[in-house]
């Protein structure tokens, strides 16, 4: 019962009994929010005049830890919230108060658990915080949206580094100038996102939290980050303050500029992510370990804990979120745990969703087991290994837990379309993000077994999932598993695997099917099959109806389909409109075209135009059009232009630029030039390049060496490493150390690096030569 409080509203006596609790305790801000388990910016907010009403969970906190009764402090708390006349709020736009989050809700991991607490959602905890210095670059931008401008910045770090935490902490001072907070979720997060982003309004925290899952999605990435783009920079529209985080492997997917001929899918995230990314270090420095060493002092148990297991290796986000133990479960688990575990990272890294089919991963895990394993096995052996790995670790995160996907409740948009997937059957399951991130690095260089590709053939729904598994069963040499994935996946509406199965019948000499795959995949809207469709009409001489389609595929956004109209203008000598097409493409983010411009200009005479044009391209970002013309005129004999161009490139960003003058003298035999090529390109990067120390190290002997270079820089996009390699063991005789190359670049994804014609019927699961097999393409 609540004693009458003198005319006070509740919220002041509330406060007031508060106050009183804390003198007679003895503790400061700081000791009180490190033993009621909250962030001191939380304990101030609560304390502190004029600040909506502290939540329930913060009054409890604070009631125990200060041994107050902590019924009647709710009761106040409760009429607090009913007598507060709430600060104005938009009733347009989606989110709600930042006060009404529960950070947990947001993704913060907890640090640990109330002991005796009741129910498992009051029972989540936070540690005391810890500023580093990407907080300090956080606050700054949450002060510029607080004052009026529109800002966004993505904390970029590895797994359980803490750069949720961060967000979290950043947006306190919204709280209580009316700011809402807006977490797309339902029923994707892409979805609800793009659906909802035209209705955000002032004065809205918009939380990306792993944005792979928005910026990435194959099918709205693009858009969601032009929708993104505008709101930031429409005045009407502001303040917003837009907050993400990325791992770093993302971040260098979505910012890498494309290779020369090849896709650039992620062009406007890019241009989205340019100058709004911030850092967060995987481990503490000296100066934040003293800070948390000094809230570990004052009482805040979970980082003295956290400190003690971490010793002086700084990792204290990672401990309080878990990942050592969860490493510890899969490494000390029982073989059937371990091949479940190792079954789950393979799902995720080849480019499965979240969550993932229980039937799946126990049928892919079997060949995980070592035959003497397998035969242990009991009856009972699924159920007893799945009921240990969702056993949370330190109260927080499972290895490999139950996930429920949410329904998908919206009005459909047009047609059902006749193909699309029945939703997977049975339980969905999700692997620890540590654990994923772990597998990322720990199994990048292994090929998953026979099973596994068995079971995704046989259980898999997802489109986009058998389309994912289909790229990467090609891109290590297993082409058979890599049809019959694509294949599923055509068959269940995946435009994409609609258009490969094409160019793969269109490259056997099967133009009817091939046409036949392409329209098919075109009757959906995709325009990239209409530019295919437009390119089959280039090929038989069709000029008519091949500038129809690449016009239709252009109005729909393929901006390579302008690179298509320019062919056909070069094609009858108008230089001129072919120019205009390719300025086109290149403005409409296609760097390629920069390179088609340069090779225009270059051969019409105009060195200084094209010479204009590669520059424009590396000011566009793209490296490739200078060190593609310092090819040009290295083959015309004009080597200090050429030497000169490269080094520009270097310094736009390709390191190899000179490495390749290198490589195309030493193809004439011209070793002196060779040498010299690749000494100006160690001067200009600063020491040996990632190619050269290749070479210094397969030259000494020490091939595994040499190849762990190489395949890490094939990770990073570089794939002339691995071919230096290839060529260097030919040249010295060594069959057997091309052929282990081979296989261990198709073991780690890299085999289109080398070549995918030396296994005329790819391999097997195992690496060993496929039989010959019939492709069915129905």
């Amino acid at each position: 019962m609540v004693k009458e409080h003198s005319g006070r509203t509740a919220l002041a006596e509330l406060r007031e009994r508060l106050r009183y609790g804390r003198v007679l305790a003895g503790m400061n801000m700081t000791q009180l929010a490190a033993r009621a388990r909250l962030s001191r910016t939380t304990v101030h907010t609560a304390f502190q005049d004029g600040r909506p009403v502290p939540s329930a969970e913060t009054v409890a906190a604070l009631g125990a830890a200060l041994r107050l009764p902590v019924e009647e402090l709710l009761a106040l708390q409760r009429a607090a919230a009913e007598e507060a006349t709430p600060a104005p709020v938009p009733e347009k736009g989606p989110g709600k108060p930042i006060a009404e989050w529960d950070p947990h809700d947001l993704e913060v991991h907890p640090a640990g658990v109330t002991p005796g607490s009741g129910s498992a959602e009051s029972r989540r905890m936070l540690s005391g915080y810890v500023h580093r210095v990407h907080d300090r670059i956080l606050a700054d931008t949450a002060g510029d949206a607080e004052m009026g401008r529109s800002r966004m910045l993505v904390l970029v770090g590895s797994s359980s580094t803490g750069k949720t935490r961060a967000c979290w902490e950043a947006v306190q001072p919204l709280a209580a100038q009316a700011w809402k907070l807006w977490h797309p979720f339902d029923p994707t997060r892409a979805e609800d996102a793009l659906a909802e982003l035209e209705r955000v309004a002032p004065q809205t925290v918009v939380w990306l939290n792993e944005a792979q899952h928005y910026l990435g999605d194959p099918q709205v990435g693009e858009r969601l980050a032009a929708g993104l783009h505008s709101l930031l920079t429409d005045p009407s529209r502001g303040p917003v303050l837009i907050l993400g985080t990325l791992w770093p492997e993302y971040e260098a997917q979505y910012t890498a500029m494309p290779r020369p001929g090849g896709p650039d899918p992620h062009s406007r995230v890019r241009e989205l992510l340019a100058g709004r990314t911030v850092t967060v270090p995987d481990t503490f420095d000296q100066d934040a370990l003293g800070a948390a060493a000094t809230l570990a002092e004052e009482g805040d148990r979970l980082l003295a804990e956290a400190l003690t297991r971490a010793g002086t290796n700084g990792r204290i986000a990672q401990d309080l979120a878990g990942a050592p133990e969860l490493l510890r479960r899969y490494r000390q688990g029982t073989p059937a745990v371990r091949a479940l575990l190792e079954a789950a990272m393979d799902a995720r890294r080849l480019g499965l969703g979240l969550r993932l089919p229980q039937a799946f991963i126990t049928d892919a895990a079997t060949d995980y087991l070592a035959d003497h394993d397998w035969n242990q096995l009991t009856d009972d052996w699924v159920e007893m290994a799945y009921t240990d790995l969702a056993r949370p670790v330190h109260g927080k995160q499972a290895p490999l837990g139950r996930t429920n996907p949410r329904p998908t409740r919206r009005p459909p948009i047009g047609p059902t379309p006749a193909t699309a997937a029945a939703p997977p059957a049975g339980p969905m399951i999700r692997l620890a993000d540590y654990l994923e991130q772990h597998g990322r690095t720990a199994r990048r260089l292994i090929c998953p077994p026979a099973s596994f590709w068995h079971a995704a053939h046989i259980h898999l729904t997802q489109s986009g999932d058998l389309n994912n598994l289909a790229e990467a069963a090609k891109d290590r040499g297993r082409l058979q598993w890599a049809h019959h994935l694509r294949l599923r996946a055509a068959r269940t509406g995946h435009t994409g695997a609609m258009i490969e199965l094409g160019w793969e019948r269109e490259r056997a000499g099967d133009r009817e099917a091939a046409e036949t795959l392409y329209r098919r995949a075109a009757d959906t809207g995709d325009p990239g099959a209409v530019r295919r469709l437009g390119q089959m009409r280039e090929g038989v001489g069709d000029r008519e109806n091949a500038e129809a389609l690449y016009r239709q595929a252009a109005d729909a956004g393929e901006a390579d389909a302008l690179r298509g109209l320019a062919r056909l203008r070069e094609a009858v000598g108008d230089s001129k409109g072919a120019e205009a097409y390719y300025r086109q493409a290149a403005d409409a983010g296609h760097t390629n075209a920069f390179t088609d411009l340069v090779f225009m200009r270059e051969r019409a005479g105009d060195r200084e135009g094209a010479e204009a044009y590669a520059r424009q391209g590396a000011d566009a970002g793209d490296a490739f059009p200078l060190s593609n013309l310092s090819v040009m005129r290295e083959e015309t004999g004009d080597r200090e232009s050429a030497e000169a161009l490269a080094l520009e490139a270097v310094g736009a960003g390709d390191a190899n630029a000179l490495l390749e003058l290198g490589r195309m003298r030493e193809e004439e035999g011209d070793r002196e030039g060779a040498e010299a090529a690749y000494r100006r390109a160690a001067d200009a990067n600063g020491g040996l390049t990632v190619a050269q120390m290749a070479w210094v190290r397969e030259e000494a002997g020490d091939k595994a060496s040499a190849e762990t270079v190489a395949l890490k820089a094939a990770d990073a996009g570089d794939f002339y490493v691995l071919r230096d390699l290839a060529r260097m063991r030919g040249e010295a005789g060594d069959r057997e150390g091309v052929e282990a190359l081979y296989r261990h670049a198709a073991d780690a994804g890299h085999l289109r690096s080398l070549s995918m014609e030396r296994w005329q019927h790819g391999l097997d699961p195992d690496g060993s030569p496929s039989a010959p097999w019939s492709a069915d393409h129905q």
